[in-house]
C-alpha cells in the first residue's frame, strides 16, 4: 500500500530543477505517492500558515513562524552567499525614506519582506504583490521601490532598473552567515518514518539533477518567468549548492539566526527552526 503525500513547490528555477526526476517518476517514489502542486511562493507559505501541507517549499520566514508544527528537511533549501534579494528602484539615486513613496514587496512572509522589515523598518507604504509584477511596475512608475527575487536577480539591468541594496549582502555582512531563503518543510503530524522517505527521495532527485542538469531544463521552461536557458542554468548555478543536498552545521547556524532575528522584529513565536534528524 502506498502512502499519499501531498508535495508543494514553487515555480522557480532552482525547484523545478531539483524536483523534476520527482516529478517525472525518474526516481524511485520507495513506496510514496506524491501529488505535486506548482504554486508561487507566496501562496506556498499561506498553505504552510495555515497548516494545509504534507511536504512544502517554504520561505523559512514564514516556516519560523510555524516553527512548533513544521520541521525543515536537510535537502532542498535555498541558502548561501551573494543569493538574497535585490531592492531596486525605478530610477538611480534613491533610497526608502517617505510615506509617500510605494515599495513593492513579493509576499508578507516571504523572506525578502522580513529583510526589508530589517534593514528598513517604516520607510516606506508597502504593497504585497506576486514577485513577477514587481518589475514591470517600476517600469511603468506606479511603485518607486521593489524587492526583487528569482529570474529577476539577473535581468534587472536590462529593463533599465537601478539597484538600490543587496539586501542578502547586507545579511551576510551583519551575520557571517550565508542567507537561508526558504526550503522544504513537513508537517510534523506526518509519521518520522515517512518524513525520512520523503527525505530519500528529495536527495535522490536532487542528485539526478546535479548529475544530468540538462536533462530538468524541459520541466523548468514549463513554469519559468523567463524563457532563457542560459538565465535558466545561471540561477540554478547560484540557488543550487551543496547546503541543497544538506544544510549541514553552517546550514543549521543560519536558521538559528533567522529564528532569532525575527523574533526581534515580531515574527513568529519566538520559535527556533528544527532540521529534522530521523
Amino acid at each position: 500500500m502506498t502512502t499519499p503525500i501531498r508535495l508543494a513547490i514553487s515555480t522557480c528555477p532552482n525547484d523545478t530543477f531539483a524536483f523534476h526526476a520527482l516529478m517525472t517518476r525518474a526516481v524511485d517514489w520507495r513506496g510514496l505517492a506524491f501529488e505535486v502542486e506548482l504554486l508561487d511562493i507566496e501562496r506556498l507559505n499561506e498553505r504552510v500558515v495555515a497548516g494545509d501541507i504534507d511536504v512544502c517549499k517554504a520561505s523559512f520566514a514564514a516556516a519560523v513562524g510555524v516553527a512548533d508544527a513544521v520541521v525543515v528537511l536537510p535537502s532542498g533549501a535555498a541558502l548561501g552567499f551573494g543569493v538574497g534579494p535585490l531592492l531596486l528602484a525605478a530610477a538611480a539615486g534613491g533610497v526608502p525614506r517617505g510615506p509617500d513613496q510605494l515599495t513593492l514587496l513579493p509576499g508578507r512572509h516571504t523572506t525578502a519582506a522580513l529583510l526589508f522589515a530589517l534593514f528598513h523598518p517604516r520607510s516606506t507604504r508597502i504593497e504585497q504583490v506576486v514577485f513577477s509584477a514587481i518589475m514591470p511596475r517600476l517600469r511603468d512608475g506606479t511603485a518607486d521601490f521593489g524587492v526583487c527575487i528569482h529570474e529577476g536577480r539577473f535581468t534587472w539591468r536590462e529593463q533599465g532598473l537601478a539597484l538600490v541594496e543587496d539586501l542578502g549582502a547586507r545579511w551576510e555582512a551583519e551575520t557571517r552567515c550565508p542567507l537561508p531563503l526558504g526550503g522544504i518543510v513537513a508537517g510534523r503530524r506526518l509519521p518520522p518514518a515517512t518524513i525520512a522517505t520523503v527525505q530519500r527521495v528529495i536527495h535522490d532527485s536532487l542528485r539526478f539533477a546535479l548529475a544530468d542538469p540538462a536533462a530538468a531544463l524541459p520541466t523548468m521552461r514549463a513554469h519559468a518567468q523567463e524563457f532563457d536557458d542560459r538565465v535558466l542554468m545561471q540561477h540554478v548555478e547560484l540557488y543550487v549548492n551543496d547546503w541543497t543536498l544538506d544544510l549541514g552545521a553552517e546550514g543549521r547556524r543560519a536558521l538559528d539566526e533567522l529564528s532569532r532575528r525575527a523574533a526581534a522584529v515580531g515574527v513568529g513565536c519566538g520559535g527556533r527552526l528544527e532540521v529534522f534528524a530521523g
